[in-house]
């Protein structure tokens, strides 16, 4: 069975996350893309949301969201209880955002990285486990504010 991959973006996402989904079929993944489908302005949230409603009740376990910085679509994300979406433009802090944060969606900065790095970026996150360990109480301090 095929691992379905979550993805969304607004026009400043738009070429990355159209690159990332070609990568990501020719890796053996299956995509449901939640928009937006071309480079006319939208709003970030119109996508976003949808699609961290649905980390958030567990249809999928890990996502990917883009925006000009990245910003934006994470901050829309982590509005979600149980989503903690990391913003990453280089592959280390990928790495780290799933094993020291247990990040469930990866937020890249569309207009600030190249489509190369991006992809560079997800392969790590989608392929790094969450370490557990001490960092467990930290990830349950996150929701309890």
């Amino acid at each position: 069975m095929k691992r379905i991959i979550p993805i969304a973006s607004d026009h400043g996402g738009f070429t990355m996350k159209s690159y990332l989904i070609e990568r990501l079929k020719e890796s053996g993944y299956e995509v449901k893309d939640y928009g937006c489908y071309s480079e006319e302005s939208v709003d970030y949230p119109d996508m976003i949301h949808p699609l961290a409603t649905d980390i958030q009740n567990g249809k999928y376990p890990l996502g990917i969201i883009i925006c000009g910085s990245g910003n934006g679509a994470q901050m829309s994300a982590n509005k979600h209880p149980h989503v903690r979406a990391a913003l990453c433009w280089n592959v280390e802090l990928g790495k780290l955002a799933r094993q020291h944060n247990d990040a469930n969606i990866l937020s890249l900065p569309g207009r600030f990285i190249s489509n190369e790095m991006a992809w560079d970026i997800v392969r790590v996150f989608l392929n790094t486990d969450f370490e557990g360990g001490r960092h467990i109480r930290r990830i349950e301090k996150i929701e309890k504010f």
